[in-house]
């Protein structure tokens, strides 16, 4: 296959059946965000070619990035003119100056508006800092200057998890227009990561109406990754409601959604094809089916009888598979040799992980990589970023003054503590909520996850001439948002692979997040590992792992460790070794538990559904797929 034929291939969307609105299922987010891209441009090419200026209203935020991206990228390319476009933003945070690293406008402007040549007259955003009894004045300016410039052509738009539109909030009302909106408890939650806490979020902001937002000529809503994948389910398969105001997008003449793989998860036509469509009955797909069908009984692989396959509308598996007990036989067989009790064999091999942050490791395969020291491997950790942003500023306060006071005891001169003092502490007292720090304090927080990785690893018996922190480039803007990977971030990956040439690599393979580090660091080995299959030199084989947030479905699962309850606490043990990542850690989510609970909840119910399928029982289990050699594009 060349590689024009792969790239078509993989940005061939399928439409979702049975859903109430056009749905198109992208392999991957970049495949649909090129897609909308291409559809944007042609808008404003026709509407240039007629004279006349397209109308775009636009949202800021991790799933429209690739858009913004791939619109960039052909106006540089082919000339895309942007000058007689007008730009409406969808939503800001009110009271939020324009400058704040939070600021919608400031995103858009970064991200998109400064990298073509669109005209400063043509970009409307809301005034954020205007005092309250200015608001409804300036709300239905907004307005007006939608309808001067024509109606919008086009409306970009995300989902939030809570079903909001903008910050148009679930109880909403179908027909509101341009106004400030109090934003919903969730929402202010889903945002905490953003501003460093959910405190410091705004608790209102400005959005276009529901009503607004209906009078588009076109809308296109994005939804990508697993965290989507319910709130696609209530907007496009479940009756309209005003809890989910997402769902009345599906009553608007040109609307259609555009989705990966992740997010359409539980539709109907992917979570369940068999149930909506003819479906080819291949090796994946009857154990997918299968193991659907012993959780929607509640029986045992070896329990399932033709009658509940009939029942739960199998028959078509039966027919051309054989009976229940055969079919269900081999689905066990095929699960039963996922189990693993020495992952990676017991003759020594050179083991690399590569860990995105300092703790993934230990979160997500902390007890493999216990087992794997145990079998006499010799294991390596490479943290892939430094994982600063996420120190909460008391700990970079309190490492700061402690380095200080030793000093102070011990010390021969006053430099470190002058230094902590003016450059550390200072700082971090004078430091608004939310605002970026100091290089100075951002080195402060990279070493105490350095130290925390560390001992870490002692507790796992990985040497610390083994651990290797990388510091990818990509990741040190002290904010959330990060750089594109660079050709320097790619070198650095595959100069530690080639100086090891590991047997074997584990991989945070998070791919359905488009904003995330671990999506970021994926793809970074993915190219790495790509090129060398490409100039024919040797690839060790690569095993994925999930991050604390999910396990893998079931049926994809390959490989299952499983975990004794010492291997566990002492796992556990691992992870506490991360003591900035506990207690109040700033990026836990809308998840109260801690990483640690989260880990051994999920390492617990995979052992669990492993038992209730009929597989031997076991106290734990941690769970990887093997890389099929693709890579996002």
């Amino acid at each position: 296959m060349t590689m024009n034929t792969l790239l078509q291939s993989v940005r061939t969307a399928l439409p979702a059946r049975n859903v109430e609105a056009p749905t198109y299922v992208f392999e991957s987010g970049a495949d649909a965000c090129s897609h909308v891209a291409q559809q944007i441009a042609g808008i404003i090419r026709d509407r240039n070619s007629l004279g006349r200026s397209a109308a775009l209203g636009l949202v800021a935020g991790s799933s429209p990035v690739g858009v913004y991206q791939e619109l960039v990228k052909i106006h540089e390319e082919s000339d895309l003119d942007f000058s007689n476009v007008s730009i409406f933003i969808v939503n800001e945070y009110y009271g939020l100056d324009p400058a704040r690293l939070q600021s919608m406008r400031r995103w858009l402007t970064e991200n998109f508006i400064k990298k073509t040549n669109l005209q400063a007259k043509n970009v409307h955003f809301f005034d954020a800092t205007l005092p309250l009894d200015k608001i409804d004045a300036s709300c239905h300016m907004f307005e007006a200057a939608i309808l001067e410039a024509g109606g919008l052509d086009m409306l970009l738009l995300g989902i939030s998890p809570n079903g909001s539109i903008g910050f148009n909030e679930p109880y909403t009302s179908k027909t509101s227009r341009t106004r400030l909106a109090q934003l919903d408890p969730d929402t202010r939650q889903h945002a905490a990561s953003l501003f460093f806490s959910e405190n410091n979020v705004p608790t209102h902001g400005l959005t276009m109406g529901f009503g607004t937002i209906m009078e588009a000529r076109k809308i296109v809503v994005l939804a990508f990754g697993d965290e989507k994948a319910d709130v696609v389910k209530l907007a496009l398969e479940e009756p309209e409601s005003n809890a989910t105001p997402a769902s009345w997008l599906r009553e608007h003449s040109d609307v259609s959604f555009i989705l990966d793989k992740s997010a359409a998860s539980a539709l109907k036509d992917v979570a369940t094809p068999w149930l909506t469509r003819a479906v080819n009955w291949d090796d994946a797909m009857i154990k997918r089916a299968v193991l659907w069908l012993c959780k929607r009984t509640g029986k045992a692989l070896l329990k399932l009888t033709d009658a509940d396959f009939r029942a739960h509308g199998l028959h078509s598996l039966l027919r051309e598979s054989g009976s229940a007990t055969e079919v269900s036989a081999r689905v066990f067989d095929w699960m039963m040799q996922t189990i693993a009790l020495h992952p990676c064999g017991k003759q020594k091999k050179k083991i690399l992980v590569f860990s995105p942050h300092p703790d993934d490791d230990v979160i997500s395969m902390g007890g493999t990589i216990i087992r794997l020291v145990q079998d006499g491997h010799e294991v390596h950790i490479a943290y892939m970023t430094s994982g600063n942003i996420a120190v909460n500023d008391h700990d970079a306060y309190r490492i700061a003054d402690l380095l200080s006071e030793i000093n102070n005891q011990v010390g021969e001169n006053d430099k470190l503590t002058t230094f902590m003092e003016s450059q550390v502490e200072k700082p971090l007292c004078a430091k608004q909520p939310g605002e970026k720090d100091s290089d100075e304090v951002l080195r402060v927080k990279r070493l105490i996850r350095w130290s925390e990785a560390r001992a870490a690893d002692k507790v796992c018996g990985v040497p610390a001439e083994r651990v290797h922190f990388l510091n990818l480039p990509f990741y040190d803007t002290g904010v959330v948002e990060k750089l594109p990977p660079s050709d320097v971030d790619r070198q650095i990956v595959r100069d530690l692979i080639e100086s090891l040439s590991p047997d074997e690599i584990f991989i945070a393979g998070d791919l359905s997040d488009p904003h995330g580090t671990h999506r970021v660091c994926a793809l970074i080995a993915y190219s790495v590992l790509h090129q060398l299959q490409t100039e024919n030199l040797p690839v060790p084989e690569v095993m994925l792992y999930r991050g604390a947030w999910q396990e893998w479905p079931l049926d994809q699962i390959e490989i299952a460790v499983p975990l004794f309850p010492q291997d566990s606490e002492k796992k556990r043990e691992a992870i506490f070794r991360h003591a900035s990542q506990k207690d109040g850690a700033l990026f836990l989510g809308a998840d109260a538990r801690e990483f640690w609970q989260r880990a051994e909840d999920r390492n617990l119910q995979t052992a669990d559904v492993y038992n209730q399928i009929g597989l031997p029982e076991y106290y734990a289990m941690e769970a990887f797929v093997r890389w099929n050699g693709e890579y996002d594009f």
